[in-house]
C-alpha cells in the first residue's frame, strides 16, 4: 500500500473512531473497565464528590483536614489489544473484510483509552507473536498503531490464540485490560492459557465474523480455499446434506467457543462484518456494569 494511501486511510479511521470514542464510548468505557483490580497509589486532599469510604483517616487526623486514597486505575489503566493478523481475516462478503472491522474496533477502543488517560499497547499475533508494541499514551502512538494494522505483513497465515495469551501473561507484569480481537479460527485449544491470563488480567474477547461463514450458498460446485493453510477443494453446494453439515459445523464451533469463554469467566461479544459494531460494543460495556 502506498504511503499516501495509508495516511489517507489512517485519517479516515481516526475521524470516525475518535468521534465515536469521545461522543459515545467515553463514559461507557470508563464505567465498564475502571475500578477492576485497583491498587493503592497515593493520597490527596478530599474533593467534593469523592467516596467517603476512600478517606484515609490516619492522614486526615495528621493534617486535620480530609484526605482520600487514590488508586492506580483512578489515574490510569493499561489496555492491551491482542490483534489477530492471520490469513483468515482477509475475508468478507458483505460490507467489509474482517480485518477492516478489527482495525476500526481496535482504533475505537484505543481512542476510548486515551480519552480516559490510559496507556495502550498491541500484540499482533498469528500462530506466533508477529509484533509487540509496548503500552504508551497519546494520539501519535495510536496513529502509529493504526498505520501498523492497515499495512501489516504477517510472517504466518495460521492462528494460535494460546500463543498470544501466553505472551500477554509473560510481558504484562501488572494487571491490565486485554481485548482479544479475532475470528477465533484456530485448531488448538486455548482454554488453559485463557484461564491463566484472565486470572492475572481482565480479558475481553471480541469475535469478528462474516455471515457467509454461517452457511454455504446454493451455487453448485464451488472452489473453497483455506486462507490459513492454502488447502483447496471443491464443494458441491447444491447438496442439501453438504450445506446442512456445514451449518451444523458452524453452530458446533460457536457453542464450543462460547463455552470456553463462559468456563474462563471471560466477557465476549460476536460481531458480523455487516453489524453495527457501535451497538455491539455498547452492549458489551453495559453487560460489565
Amino acid at each position: 500500500m502506498e504511503t499516501s494511501e495509508i495516511i489517507k486511510k489512517v485519517r479516515k479511521i481516526e475521524i470516525k473512531t475518535r468521534g465515536l470514542s469521545s461522543n459515545i464510548f467515553a463514559g461507557q468505557y470508563h464505567t465498564a473497565f475502571k475500578g477492576r483490580g485497583m491498587a493503592f497509589s497515593e493520597v490527596r486532599e478530599y474533593q467534593y464528590g469523592d467516596d467517603v469510604r476512600d478517606i484515609d483517616w490516619n492522614v486526615t487526623a495528621r493534617f486535620n483536614r480530609p484526605y482520600v486514597k487514590v488508586f492506580e486505575e483512578e489515574r490510569e489503566l493499561t489496555v492491551m489489544l491482542l490483534v489477530d493478523v492471520s490469513g483468515s481475516l482477509d475475508f468478507g462478503t458483505r460490507n467489509q473484510m474482517k480485518r477492516d472491522m478489527v482495525t476500526e474496533i481496535a482504533a475505537t477502543l484505543a481512542f476510548s483509552a486515551i480519552e480516559n488517560n490510559d496507556k495502550i499497547g498491541v500484540i499482533f499475533f498469528s500462530d506466533q507473536i508477529e509484533k509487540y508494541i509496548p503500552p504508551k499514551k497519546g494520539r501519535k502512538h495510536i496513529l502509529y498503531i493504526i498505520r501498523e494494522m492497515l499495512d501489516f505483513h504477517q510472517k504466518s497465515s495460521r492462528t494460535d490464540i494460546g500463543v498470544a495469551l501466553e505472551f500477554l501473561t509473560g510481558v504484562s507484569k501488572r494487571r491490565c485490560t486485554a481485548f482479544m480481537l479475532s475470528d477465533f479460527y484456530t485448531r488448538q485449544s486455548f482454554m488453559q492459557q485463557l484461564n491463566i491470563a484472565n486470572r492475572k488480567h481482565d480479558v475481553v474477547a471480541i469475535q469478528v465474523y462474516d455471515r457467509r461463514a454461517m452457511e454455504l450458498p446454493k451455487v453448485g460446485l464451488m472452489k473453497v480455499v483455506d486462507a490459513e493453510t492454502g488447502h483447496e477443494q471443491y464443494v458441491d453446494t447444491s447438496s442439501k446434506t453438504v450445506r446442512e453439515a456445514y451449518r451444523l459445523y458452524w453452530n458446533s464451533r460457536q457453542r464450543d467457543l462460547k463455552e470456553t469463554f463462559a468456563r474462563s469467566g471471560v466477557d465476549n461479544v460476536s460481531i458480523a462484518t455487516d453489524d453495527d459494531y457501535v451497538r455491539s460494543l455498547l452492549g458489551l460495556f453495559r453487560k460489565r456494569r
